[in-house]
């Protein structure tokens, strides 16, 4: 039950917003990157985040620092061994462990702080994309809009979770990286400064070439790793989706058992699950001829690795400029500076599955607070609040690919405490002309005026909506059940036939299980007695009950719901003339006729 006054948008609108948030997706990781900080910053948990952040810089920064004097230390280790003096090794041997005991807890404290930031971010993610989703029929609309609305669990889920945990793992290695690389391309420039290679009996002079070796070396990796292995940025988006696909279908058989093995259905839904998981292995094979091709270049560059420190640091040891512990010192700087150039390289194949996970989690988010517009008919209806204690329908036709259906009556008034009963004729979208009247399908032309800030109730045509919880909840929905006190709720029970229940009142079972669909139709009348709406609007609800629950909902509104107005779109033998005062008809409207074209022959 909900207040008219919300801004309607319409489904074109989603559907616009899902194919821009798609190509916008794919337009920039910076400008993803962007929207989505803003929006976490701005959030509950932003404070938390800047902490943490602050944190993990500081700790980085310290590992970083104590990186530095372990490299240092190298040299003197190393010299001592060569000199073979057992005292100056001990000594060496001991600052050796005080170093590593200082880094060993530096490296405890940054996972503490990389796993926290971790659990923030998906709370912050998370909570953003419920809060856009959970906006009045957003989520509806969204459901709509083709390829975006699929599977919005996973990617507020799954989707989210694993984009939080690749983000934080890669924003510190590359935070760590580029700091690893700035101080210890200080060092190797130190001591390649005064370097020269002598070439046709002249030197030349190549200051700081174990800087540049590192970055060449790098650099070369970095750009094979990505022409090798951008596809897989692609295979790993469609590898998620059709993730998504197989787990749709597995949920949607567990929620149909009972149809499905009355109809003897399970050999059809096999083949059904087995046509996904085909889809779902076809992308893993391609994922993985993507990370067979790329680990060619990793691997490749892991093992040159082993040997590549040592040959770039021997000019200078053979050429007597340092000693053989000055060399172990280089060559382990200039493997610190390398494989922080080299994260590009390392990364990669994680790098591809975060961007496309971020590009369904960004994308997602587009489609949400996008505000495209883009008209999917000719005309909108107008929605307008009007005075307390009537609505009013001005000229309505609603729209669909049929064609168009109108009631009757151009102009009609229902006042407070009326009951309007709607027929349908054969062909007409009942269906829609409820969610019309509810604002969720905007297409047609006419006006619909309601009273502003009354509460109107939807009962859609179907098995009635039983969220999770206990029956107290579920008889308050969507209002807080300590609103209702527990007579209030007994009587709402007693007085459909649900007597049984009131011992279960704060029962938590999957309630859409557990009752028949008769009990759950009077159970979603027992909760409009308990709630007492101001307007009640029906698609075809009392249909669906059986004679005696009937006769109970029919005296119920009848005399305890006196004063709500109604507004059932249904048929007449549901209840005759004892419940209705006024009778209008759906019926198709004619269609337009085009305007002739000035100096046409034609008739």
């Amino acid at each position: 039950m909900r207040p008219w006054g919300s801004t309607i948008n319409d489904n074109a609108a989603a559907d616009a917003a899902a194919l821009a948030a798609e190509a916008g997706a794919r337009s920039g990781v910076f400008r993803q990157l962007g929207t989505l900080l803003r929006a976490l910053f701005a959030s509950s948990v932003g404070r938390s985040l800047k902490y943490l952040m602050a944190s993990l810089l500081v700790v980085i920064i310290g590992t970083s620092f104590g990186q530095i004097v372990l490299n240092r230390w190298n040299k003197p280790f190393y010299d001592a061994l060569s000199r073979r003096d057992l005292r100056e090794f001990l000594v060496q041997l001991g600052v050796f462990f005080m170093i590593a005991a200082v880094l060993l807890v530096l490296n405890v404290f940054q996972r503490w702080v990389v796993e926290s930031l971790k659990i923030k971010l998906r709370e912050g993610v998370v909570r953003d994309l419920v809060g856009h989703w959970m906006l009045p029929r957003r989520a509806f609309w969204l459901s709509t809009a083709g390829p975006m609305g699929v599977n919005p669990d996973q990617r507020m889920t799954e989707d989210a979770q694993k984009m939080c945990d690749l983000s934080t793992d890669l924003g510190a290695g590359l935070l760590q990286a580029s700091i690893l690389f700035i101080s210890f391309s200080g060092i190797l420039w130190g001591i390649s400064a005064d370097f020269s290679i002598r070439i046709g009996g002249i030197d030349y002079a190549v200051p700081g070439f174990m800087v540049w070796a590192a970055i060449l070396y790098a650099g070369t990796g970095s750009l094979l790793s990505y022409w090798v292995g951008r596809s897989l940025i692609a295979r790993n988006a469609d590898r998620y989706s059709r993730e998504g696909e197989l787990r749709f279908a597995l949920v949607r058989i567990n929620e149909h058992l009972d149809g499905i093995s009355l109809a003897a259905g399970e050999a059809d839904e096999k083949r059904r699950v087995e046509r996904h998981l085909g889809d779902v292995m076809a992308a893993m094979r391609r994922l993985v001829r993507g990370w067979t091709n790329l680990t060619w270049v990793t691997a490749g560059f892991g093992w040159t690795t082993l040997v590549a420190p040592i040959l770039i640091a021997a000019p200078l040891y053979l050429t007597g400029k340092i000693s053989f512990g000055g060399m172990m010192m280089a060559a382990a700087a200039f493997t610190q500076a390398q494989q922080a150039l080299r994260w590009f390289v390392d990364n990669f194949g994680t790098i591809a599955e975060w961007r496309a996970t971020l590009l369904r989690v960004a994308g997602f988010r587009e489609a949400l607070t996008a505000n495209a517009e883009i008209v999917r008919y000719a005309s909108r209806i107008t929605y307008t609040d009007g005075a307390s204690g009537s609505m009013r329908i001005d000229g309505l036709e609603v729209e669909s690919a049929p064609g168009r259906d109108r009631l009757d009556q151009a102009n009609v008034v229902v006042k407070a405490g009326e009951r309007v009963l709607i027929l349908g004729s054969a062909g007409t979208g009942k269906t829609l002309l409820f969610r019309a009247l509810a604002g969720l399908w905007p297409w047609g032309v006419g006006e619909i005026t309601r009273p502003m800030d009354e509460a109107i109730l939807y009962m859609p045509r179907g098995t009635p909506y039983l969220p999770s919880g206990t029956l107290r909840d579920v008889l308050a929905y969507p209002m807080a059940a300590d609103r209702f006190a527990q007579n209030t709720c007994e009587h709402a029970l007693k007085r459909l036939g649900l007597e049984r229940l009131v011992p279960l009142l704060d029962a938590e079972l999957r309630w859409d299980r557990e009752l028949s669909h008769e009990d759950q139709m009077c159970l979603a009348f027992s909760r409009v007695l308990l709630q007492s709406p101001s307007w009640l609007v029906m698609d075809e609800a009392l249909s669906m009950l059986e004679d005696e629950s009937l006769e109970r909902v029919i005296d119920v509104l009848t005399h305890e719901l006196s004063a709500t107005s109604i507004i059932h779109i249904g048929k007449a033998a549901e209840t005759g003339n004892r419940l209705f005062s006024q009778v209008l008809h759906l019926v198709k409207a004619a269609p337009e006729v085009p305007h002739p074209v000035l100096g046409s022959d034609r008739p």
